[in-house]
């Protein structure tokens, strides 16, 4: 039997077994102490990637952790325009396995306001295609329950619109979030918009979305009331030049923009009319020019008269009166009436030097000083002789955009500063100084005067009681092939409130209203909006109705001449 003799190993020691676990022990220190390097470096990396760098970065370079374009807020911070991650629906033709005719039929049926035909032709097209942009999630739903592979789902960063139409020609468009702005403020300010290091600040301007509203509604409505081809607005604070509000009629929605190239400012609704159109304002001009009388010392009494006892002949032409007195008119009643006979026998006094003063004062020779870029020219005379120094006081043979005139309109009640508009929300330290074109005297008068027209004259339709509203109709015939057209009115209301410390300016415009009853002039399409806007934004501003305060015009209301035996 063989017997086999195993050599015992000797036995690890205690010693052994410790140092051992010490060896384990530090490896795992070490690579603890490695990745917690790694680690640090990478949250560095990122840290200065996403912070430090920005101040070296230029405006083209986008970072990942902001927006490729700025949101822009209203002056209280409600959003109205952002940028977000928006849902697509796209097709590679070549990967389809159903039928491009059935499928074209279930995604018209998901977006019917997409033509049929129109899916159809990039669903058997050559290569990948849109079908659609800025997809609601429900509708990506609906699409990708059709299980077909050749149709894609990209995320993409787009350029969302949340109160859709409102205030659309002031914010514009920007067809790439990355991009340049097409229009409005999206174009004005797109350095500001796409500035790296102002990215993720919110931007603010001027407007305020309620007041927004507001006009818009009311715009609106008087259009349909009065089957207008047009209708705008605006409502400036007169005391900084902040525009508040600012509306056209018809509207376009940014967030579905549609091709409207080939198209004049009045037949696109991409125009904002006001600020890319201009008019002839009518009567709206009469205050201008009577204040240009009382600061050149023409009229230095509110009781001097003027013949208004028949049609003034000129060079061949007649001035009329829309509504003649047939009698001398002094200077309330010339602007309680609304006499181009009176306003022009004034202009005709004062002549045409301080006329052209002011309204170069007013910019009514050059672009509206806003920063949007759309902004017309104006229409300034080229030869001011007798004849159109007198028309031009009653605003014909000059046409300005709707802003000249509420900018023109802040000066006149605000104690006589002309401040150019802006879009910006101000600081108080930051309203500009402005430049005096009325004395503040003749400012105060004017205040008189204008509450005077709405409380007895023309703009009678306009008292929102409580809210001390002042202000001048216009009614302008628009010019056509060299003449005018009787039958095409654009009229306009111009005011502010409260009169006895104006605060706000309120613009309407109304282009060829029809009218009821063939009354079409300013004082039953323009004026009734003015009153609406005033007393729904009124207090959305600040300003409370009280019935109790008032201008004072117990100096000027003895000079409305009364019939006989009707009460003092």
């Amino acid at each position: 039997m063989a017997t086999i003799i195993v050599q015992p190993g000797s036995a690890r020691t205690g010693r052994q077994r410790v140092s051992l676990t010490a060896i384990a022990h530090n490896r795992l220190m070490l690579l603890l102490i490695l990745f917690m390097a790694i680690t640090t470096i990478l949250i560095g990396r990122l840290l200065w990637v996403g912070v430090f760098a920005l101040g070296t970065q230029g405006d083209g370079t986008l970072s990942p952790f902001l927006p490729a374009r700025a949101d822009i807020v209203d002056r209280n911070g409600v959003p109205l325009a952002r940028t977000m991650d928006a849902y697509s629906v796209a097709v590679r033709p070549s990967k389809l396995i159903g039928e491009p005719a059935e499928l074209a039929r279930k995604l018209h049926e998901i977006f019917p306001d997409e033509p049929e035909a129109a899916f159809y032709k990039k669903l058997t097209g050559r290569g990948w295609a849109y079908l659609r942009r800025r997809a609601m999630p429900e509708q990506v739903a609906a699409v990708n329950a059709l299980g077909e592979i050749g149709i894609e789902f990209p995320r993409e960063k787009e350029r969302l619109y949340p109160q859709r139409t409102l205030a659309a020609h002031v914010l514009g468009f920007a067809p790439d979030s990355a991009g340049v702005g097409g229009m409005g403020v999206e174009a004005a300010f797109n350095d500001r918009l796409t500035d790296a290091a102002l990215r993720g600040k919110p931007f603010a301007i001027s407007i305020d979305a309620r007041v927004q509203g507001a006009l818009e509604s009311e715009l609106y409505a008087q259009l349909v009331a009065q089957r207008a081809k047009g209708a705008g607005g605006i409502i400036l604070d007169a005391n900084t030049g902040e525009v508040v509000a600012m509306a056209s009629i018809p509207v376009f929605d940014p967030n579905k923009l549609q091709n409207y190239a080939g198209k004049s400012c009045g037949e696109s609704p991409l125009c904002n009319h006001m600020v890319q159109a201009r008019y002839e304002l009518g009567s709206a001009f009469k205050p201008l020019s009577i204040a240009a009388a009382m600061d050149s010392g023409v009229v230095t009494s509110m009781s001097k008269r003027y013949d208004a006892t028949a049609p003034l002949a000129v060079a061949g032409f007649h001035i009329k009166d829309d509504h003649a007195l047939g009698r001398w008119v002094n200077v309330p009643e010339i602007l309680v009436h609304s006499s181009n006979i009176g306003t022009a026998r004034i202009a005709d006094e004062m002549g045409a030097a301080p006329l052209q003063k002011l309204f170069r004062s007013l910019d009514f020779d050059q672009r509206a000083p806003i920063e949007l870029k759309e902004r017309a020219g104006t229409l300034w005379p080229v030869n001011w002789g007798r004849i159109t120094t007198m028309t031009v006081s009653y605003g014909h043979g000059i046409a300005v955009t709707p802003l000249h005139l509420a900018s023109a309109y802040a000066a006149l009640v605000n104690g006589g500063t002309w401040r150019p508009a802006t879009l910006r929300k101000l600081n108080a330290d930051e309203v500009p100084e402005g430049r005096r074109v009325f004395s503040a005297a003749t400012s105060a008068r004017m205040r008189q005067l204008l509450r005077m027209i709405v409380a007895a004259g023309t703009g009678r339709s306009a008292d929102a009681k409580g809210f001390r509203v002042g202000g001048k109709t216009g009614s302008a015939e628009k010019p056509e092939a060299g003449r005018y057209n009787k039958s095409s009115l654009v009229t306009t209301f111009a005011s502010a409130f409260p009169m006895d410390n104006p605060r706000y300016v309120v613009v309407v415009i109304m282009d060829e209203a029809t009218g009821a009853f063939g009354l079409r002039t300013a004082a039953w399409t323009a004026s009734p909006v003015a009153k609406r806007v005033v007393e729904r934004v009124g207090p959305m501003l600040g300003v409370m109705p009280d019935e109790r305060r008032d201008v004072d015009i117990s100096d000027l209301m003895p000079l409305l001449w009364k019939p006989k035996g009707e009460a003092e």
